[in-house]
């Protein structure tokens, strides 16, 4: 009887969390068919959801030496001369 209540427990899962991947894909598409609409309502062409990715970008990031730092993150006014102390026990 444990086993057939886990079943029923489990499909309800999976059930609701189909129901969920369906109701957030319809609320996208209506959010995009709306864009369009208001795109095509006010003149301007049509342009798809992306986004751009720089692989140079991540292929340098996981592919340079740990100390390397590029550049454009290296701040050198940041930088202050201090002796080192020794701390007393």
């Amino acid at each position: 009887m444990m086993r057939f209540l886990l079943r029923v427990a489990l499909l309800v899962a999976g059930m609701i969390f189909l129901v969920s991947l369906l109701f957030a894909a319809l609320l996208l598409l209506a959010l995009w068919l709306l864009r369009s609409l208001w795109a095509r309502l006010n003149g301007r062409p049509v342009a798809p959801w992306t986004f751009k990715v720089d692989r140079q970008a991540v292929w340098d990031r996981f592919y340079r030496t740990p100390g390397q730092v590029p550049k454009s993150q290296r701040d050198d006014a940041d930088v202050i001369d201090v002796e080192a102390k020794e701390k007393p026990p």
